[in-house]
C-alpha cells in the first residue's frame, strides 16, 4: 500500500512538473502565431507590388501620351513597334517588355472613347491573342491610349487573391484619353 501511494504522489509531481514546465512555451507560441504572421506579410507585399507597378504604368502612359499629343510620335513616323519601345524605354523595373500590350484608338468625340478595359483572350500556353490598334491620328483628334500588362499574382496561405483574370493573374491597366494639339502632325 505505501509502495502505491508513493507511486501516485511521483505520477502527481510528474503532471504538476509537467504542466508547470515553460521552456517549450515560447516555440508553441511562435508556432501558433507564425502562419498567420507570415500570410500578412505576404499579403502586404504582393498588395504593395501591385500598388507600385499600377503607379508606374500610370506614369508611363502619362508620359507615352504627352508624345502622342505633342506630335512627336507622327512627325517621327513611327509605327506600332517603335512606339511600343518608347513607352518599354520609360520602364525602369518590375516590367517585361514583351509583355506590355498598347492600344491607341482615335475616337470619334469624348463621349464614344474607349477608356473600358478590354476581354483579353489566351492561346493554350497562356499568351494573350488579341490584336491591337494603332492610331495616334492627326492634329485635333481625339485620342485613347492604353497599356496593358499581366502581372503574376502570388496565391499566399489563407487564400489571399488579388487576381481578375481567369487564369489567376491580375490585369493592370492604365488609360489616357487627350486631345492632340493643333499642328500636331
Amino acid at each position: 500500500m505505501t509502495r502505491q501511494v508513493t507511486t501516485t504522489k511521483r505520477r502527481r509531481n510528474r503532471c504538476a512538473a509537467f504542466a508547470g514546465d515553460r521552456s517549450g512555451a515560447t516555440a508553441v507560441e511562435f508556432a501558433l502565431v507564425a502562419a498567420p504572421f507570415l500570410a500578412l506579410v505576404i499579403a502586404l507585399i504582393q498588395t504593395f507590388l501591385v500598388f507600385f507597378a499600377q503607379q508606374m504604368l500610370e506614369t508611363v502612359v502619362r508620359q507615352s501620351a504627352r508624345l502622342v499629343m505633342t506630335g512627336q510620335v507622327q512627325s517621327a513616323q513611327m509605327n506600332q513597334a517603335v512606339f511600343k519601345q518608347k513607352v518599354c524605354d520609360q520602364i525602369v523595373i518590375l516590367f517585361n517588355c514583351s509583355g506590355l500590350m498598347v492600344d491607341m484608338q482615335v475616337a470619334t468625340s469624348w463621349s464614344s472613347a474607349n477608356t473600358a478595359t478590354p476581354t483579353l483572350t489566351f492561346d493554350g500556353s497562356g499568351n494573350v491573342t488579341n490584336s491591337w490598334q494603332y492610331n495616334p491620328g492627326d492634329s485635333g483628334d481625339i485620342v485613347v491610349l492604353r497599356v496593358m500588362y499581366v502581372w503574376p499574382v502570388v496565391l499566399g496561405p489563407l487564400g489571399f487573391n488579388l487576381s481578375n483574370l481567369s487564369n489567376g493573374n491580375r490585369l493592370l491597366m492604365s488609360s489616357a484619353a487627350f486631345q492632340n494639339e493643333p499642328g500636331a502632325t
